[in-house]
């Protein structure tokens, strides 16, 4: 069997198993995160944790197959490490970015949770009384005839 073959095999594998591996890993981890973004909603939190593994799957595997040519071929063992040392380390490079950018894009939906949250107050106000009408602290109106 030819040796660019056998690199394209290994490649195959060992960037499918990457993918998987990190797509459960930020699947199981990610949820936690997800639910406190969306205030606790566990099903939407669910939902949206599926949608972006789906999502994850897509691109990662897309871009593996279309990285997966190689246009110099493999002549040796050692061209065979170094083919793969690239292909795989591109591969690396791409999950990292994406899990970043994810996580950047969440953190971004948090922050703003966040601040809605702070700018509603807990309870309605008590006590209050508009402008000009009489409450508890409104000085009593003069008596008539004075």
């Amino acid at each position: 069997m030819d040796l660019t073959v056998v690199a394209y095999v290994i490649y195959l594998l060992i960037g499918v198993a990457l993918t998987i591996w990190v797509a459960r890993t930020l699947s199981r981890n990610g949820r936690v995160f997800l639910a406190d973004v969306l205030h606790g909603n566990e099903k939407l939190a669910d939902a949206v944790n599926h949608l972006l593994v789906v999502g994850f799957y897509l691109v990662n595997l897309g871009f593996i197959a279309l990285y997966l040519r190689n246009a110099d071929g493999v002549a040796d063992a050692r061209g065979l490490f170094e083919a793969l040392s690239v292909k795989v380390g591109v591969v690396l490079l791409v999950l990292g970015v994406l899990h970043l950018g994810n996580v950047w894009v969440l953190s971004r939906i948090r922050r703003r949770s966040a601040l809605e949250r702070e700018q509603t107050p807990p309870v309605p106000p008590q006590g209050w009384t508009p402008p000009g009408a009489p409450g508890a602290w409104t000085a009593p109106a003069p008596a008539p005839g004075q």
